[in-house]
């Protein structure tokens, strides 16, 4: 097949979204398809180009024997709602534009985050005359409205409008929950028209291995017990919550709290810490995608927080499957899926979201009773052996595309 992908996030970002669509992409690769991505410059999540790139309007190169084509990016942080939408729309303008330099392909997949990525899917898709796979990774706009950036009125009755016209213009839709797929079925599309496709791990990179006494000792973490939050800091994750819950804990000096990644909240986080002087809290910024099977064999105990709002409830975070993966201790605050998703494995230790006094009393469990945690992390670490590898969900979703392109009879 020739596959044109249409996506915001790509590596060298590191974000979920891109990290899934290059490790379908290069397998679709390796099993001799040609794909082209379509994709901006990589900036996320702090709107700074990063090395060896330029904001021009296209550059093109060659990743994994992927295609890859970059348009010129209205560059902005992952905050402050108006600027992250001129964002969103101008990709979706610019995308459209660079698709006249990807040739014909068989299908046109597009996925979210975010909404408008999938918009320019679906015109890409008609310019071309060829079928659309629309993949659903974020419910838009219903999470904005949950997150309180967007009120009832016109705006929010002409975006749900634009959802309902998006999902009856694909030719088949992947999702990667069946909340997800609940939801589709519910705004009038057919259950045989969608593929649950879950996050997964590439099991030669996530792998339980030793801990990497060199990194821990750089960040002076060597000897000490380490809770980590890894992933974006932004609004979905509450991580205040963490802040408190370190400051509650900060008398115990064998203990250290670390956050690695970015976001909207980073800055917020900082001068809270600052604030409260708590010196036991590390705030490591980004990492490097390469470092992170590293740090994840490093740190004692993970955390996976989401916010106590229903459309959080559809979430399933991939980093959860990494964690897991290289047989980590791992803490859970979330309701819906992914909590009935840990229960039934036994993987993680579940606590309710937003809760301190749970969390609390679910480090000190752990710290205190290492035998049982580790009992869990292998647990969890079967349990994704068993369903969630990569390659296999990639293939899944190359037969879904097979027959999405069958079914449509335009090949």
């Amino acid at each position: 097949m020739r596959i044109l992908f249409v996506t915001h996030y790509f590596p060298p970002e590191v974000n979920a979204p891109a990290n899934r669509t290059w490790e379908h992409c290069r397998r679709w690769v390796a099993d001799g398809n040609d794909v082209t991505v379509i994709t901006g410059v990589p900036n996320h999540p702090r709107g700074r180009i990063f090395d060896g790139y330029r904001n021009r309007w296209i550059q093109e190169e060659t990743l994994d024997g992927i295609r890859v084509i970059r348009t010129w990016m209205y560059l902005t942080p992952n905050s402050g709602f108006l600027k992250r939408v001129a964002n969103y729309l101008l990709f979706a303008g610019t995308a459209i534009l660079a698709s006249r330099r990807a040739g014909r392909p068989d299908l046109v997949v597009a996925t979210s985050p975010q909404f408008f990525v999938g918009i320019a899917g679906a015109i890409i898709s008609r310019l071309k005359g060829r079928p659309f796979v629309l993949e659903i990774r974020d419910l838009w706009p219903k999470s904005v409205v949950e997150l309180g950036q967007l009120s009832p009125g016109p705006i929010l009755r002409a975006l749900e409008a634009l959802e309902a016209w998006l999902y009856r213009s694909a030719n088949g839709i992947v999702v990667n929950t069946r909340t997800f797929h609940d939801h589709i079925v519910a705004r009038g599309v057919d259950g045989e028209d969608i593929e649950l496709i879950y996050n997964g791990i590439d099991p030669t990179l996530f792998r339980p291995r030793p801990k990497n006494q060199a990194l821990l000792k750089k960040y002076d973490l060597d000897g000490r017990f380490t809770v980590a939050y890894v992933g974006t800091l932004g609004m979905a994750h509450g991580l205040l919550l963490l802040v408190d819950v370190a400051e509650r804990l900060r008398d115990r000096d064998d203990l250290r709290f670390v956050l690695i990644g970015d976001g909207a909240d980073r800055e917020k986080l900082e001068s809270e810490i600052a604030r409260r002087g708590l010196d036991n809290v590390k705030l490591l910024g980004l990492q490097p995608r390469e470092s992170m099977p590293d740090w994840i064999a490093s740190i004692d105990l993970l955390l996976v927080l989401l916010r106590d709002l229903p459309v959080f409830e559809t979430v399933i975070p991939s980093k959860i499957f990494e964690f897991l993966a290289q047989e980590r201790p791992v803490i859970l605050a979330a309701r819906g899926e992914i909590r009935r998703m840990m229960e039934e494995s036994g993987g993680a230790l579940v606590i309710d979201p937003e809760a301190p006094d749970q969390l609390v009393a679910a480090i000190e469990e752990i710290m205190d009773d290492p035998k049982s945690a580790s009992e869990r992390a292998l647990a969890g670490r079967l349990w994704v052996e068993r369903g969630f590898i990569r390659d296999d969900l990639a293939r899944k979703m190359e037969v879904f595309l097979k027959r999405v392109l069958a079914r449509s009879g335009t090949r």
